[in-house]
Order: C-alpha cells, then structure tokens, then sequence
C-alpha cells in the first residue's frame, strides 16, 4: 500500500509518501515541503499548493491519503489560511480518486509515541526508527507528513 502523508499549511504543505512493504516495514518514496511566498496573494498561494499536490499524486500514485485535521489554533490568525490551504488539498485528492482519512495532532502523536502530549522532538525520533530516511529532513512539516501516514498504516490495523 501506499500512502500520502500530508501537514497542510498556507506558507509550508509537508508531504511524505510512504510504501508499506509485506513485513510491515516502510520505505520512504518520496517527501519534501510546498513553500508558497508570502508576498503572493492567497489564490495565487492556494493555486500553487493545489497544483503540488496533484503533480505529486499522478507522479507517485498513492493509494489513500491521510491529512491533519484542523483543530483548536491558539493563533486565530492562522486558522482561516490553514483551511482554505486544506480545502484545495482535499479538492486535490479527490479530482485523483485518493481516498482521505484524517488524524488530529493529538491521535498522530499517540500512535507514534503512545502519548497524545509528545513534544515534536520526541514524534521526529519515532519517525526516524520506524522508517530510513534516505536524506536529512529539515522541515517539521515533512516529518509531521510522514508521521500522519505512519499513523494512517497503524490506525487500520
């Protein structure tokens, strides 16, 4: 199976797309970040952020996608910019016939780590001994994305 991992964001889009191989092991395909400037204006941003993402699902064809879910900013200013970025992410998916499935930062966190409270630090350790990461990953973003699809694998199961 394969898997998209995906940590939306208006500014950074994480994405990690994963294989799970027959002995439950994973190997990492692909992962990176989508930038957008902050100089541009939000259409032109989301535009960008929705054309990646389908660049990268005919590229790598995943199976199933599993994206964050919005929950409870403490920064009100960053919530409506997160969704529109999610929402032409989802849009994304669905014009590929990707199912979705998503996870909030709390369950991630949990099924990684075994607690819903982990520090990212703790969440990027776990990443990097459950799966080899073919180069270094600078981006929280990107290990948040490949968290989301290690989770995804996990939660079916």
């Amino acid at each position: 199976m394969r898997i998209i991992g995906i940590d939306p964001g208006i500014q950074i889009t994480g994405y990690g797309v994963i294989d799970v191989l027959q002995d439950g092991s994973y190997d990492l395909v692909c992962s990176g970040s989508i930038q957008t400037k902050k100089t541009d204006k939000t259409p032109k941003r989301l535009l960008e952020i929705y054309e990646d993402i389908l660049t990268i699902c005919n590229k790598f064809e995943p199976d199933v996608a599993s994206i964050e879910q919005l929950f409870f900013f403490k920064n009100q200013k960053t919530i409506i910019p997160v969704a529109q970025a999610r929402g032409v992410i989802l849009s994304a998916l669905e014009k590929c016939n990707i199912e979705v499935f998503e996870y909030t930062p709390m369950v991630v966190k949990q099924v990684l780590t075994g607690s819903g409270r982990a520090d990212k630090k703790f969440v990027e350790d776990m990443v990097r001994r459950t799966i080899e990461l073919k180069h270094e990953i600078k981006l929280d973003d990107t290990i948040d994305a490949i968290a989301i699809a290690i989770c995804h694998d996990r939660s079916r199961l």
